[in-house]
């Protein structure tokens, strides 16, 4: 696994690391006045997350990617609640559950608004107000929409890659922050050990490319959360021929759900304090985390096919969390019920409810 900082700079150019501290400075416009007051941060981040993806990948505004992540959302929980259905294709054809019309619609609205987004990149070309379709990843992807090559995407294509990217730009941060913040109100010596780091290396300045790949208490911070709350409940693989898996023999043309929550909180691999927070498990990298090799730990996959945006979600975190740790302190508010519920990804059921206080050079 490549670590984030050493991808910091390729992966996140000024502009989009603007765009996340902007967002950020705006959450953060809003907590003012709540402290002593509870604050449900799986909310506030969604919100965050939302702006975020709209702004660094599509160009667009809150309010559009928040109609899409809407339709997304509702259409992850139909698909959890039906995965393991067994459907009857003749069946399915001459009638149609409540669920599966439902999720049509909700496919055909998210068709509708990606290509709204799109025809604003073409309009604006064929106006001449634009020489190209952007180099961000709509604009790549519209770019290779409109390729003469053999390599070039199909309008279902499109959406289907700008649906991914949305849900997992947007999701997959959104509970990595929640869950996060959970750790450090229940963890006091780990969040002033990480407020530490981040006032040594940015004082009271926004966070900056050089001094993100400095923050090596955050990284520990980052990695053990997501053993121990994952984004990604198992990795769907699929065996293309036969194959020898230590003394299973694996017949060609089945599907294979990886659980990487469970080889997270394996006792064998990672020790009997297993399911205790410990980021100092990370303290000399990924590779020696663990008693046998680095991979027992593969939040965002393993090798070639690992997420894409890895990088851009551990970067945009440490922003994110560097700008509220020079700000407040917070302990868990006693509202809080502890439920993770995995739909696509791990989500807190009734939301992570903080308490927070000022700090005094903030006031």
């Amino acid at each position: 696994m490549v670590e984030a900082s050493e991808a910091c700079q390729s992966c996140f150019p000024w502009g989009k690391l603007k765009a996340v501290i902007a967002s950020a400075e705006t959450m953060l416009e809003k907590w003012k006045g709540q402290e002593g007051k509870e604050i449900e941060v799986f909310q506030e981040f969604r919100l965050l997350t939302s702006e975020v993806i709209s702004r660094t990948a599509f160009g667009s505004n809150y309010l559009e990617g928040e109609k899409i992540l809407s339709m997304l959302k509702e259409l992850s929980v139909i698909m959890s609640r039906n995965n393991f259905k067994t459907r009857i294709p003749l069946i399915n054809k001459l009638w149609k559950p409540a669920d599966m019309l439902r999720s049509e619609k909700l496919a055909k609205g998210i068709q509708d608004c990606v290509m709204k987004i799109v025809k604003k990149r073409e309009d604006r070309v064929k106006k001449g107000e634009a020489d190209s379709f952007g180099n961000d990843f709509l604009g790549l992807l519209v770019n290779s929409y409109h390729s003469k090559d053999n390599n070039s995407l199909s309008m279902e294509d499109l959406v289907d890659e700008c649906k991914t990217f949305y849900f997992a730009g947007q999701g997959t941060i959104n509970s990595l922050l929640a869950w996060i913040v959970l750790l450090l109100a229940t963890h006091g010596d780990w969040q002033e050990k990480a407020r530490r780091e981040v006032i040594n290396v940015f004082g009271n300045r926004n966070p900056d490319s050089e001094g993100i790949s400095k923050l090596k208490i955050i990284t520990m911070i980052i990695y053990e959360t997501l053993r121990l709350y994952g984004p990604s409940n198992g990795l769907p693989r699929g065996v293309a021929r036969e194959v020898q898996l230590g003394k299973l023999v694996l017949p060609s043309n089945i599907d294979l759900l990886v659980q990487n929550i469970s080889l997270h909180h394996d006792p064998h691999l990672w020790g009997d304090d297993v399911h205790l927070f410990k980021p100092e498990r990370f303290a000399k990298g990924i590779a020696k985390s663990t008693n046998y090799n680095a991979a027992a730990f593969f939040p965002f996959g393993l090798g070639p096919r690992s997420c894409i945006g890895m990088s851009f979600a551990t970067t945009e975190t440490k922003i994110v969390l560097s700008m509220i740790l020079q700000r407040y302190t917070f302990t868990l508010s006693p509202s809080y019920v502890h439920s993770p519920m995995p739909i696509v990804d791990l989500q807190p059921q009734h939301g992570i409810q903080v308490m927070l206080e000022s700090l005094h050079n903030n006031d």
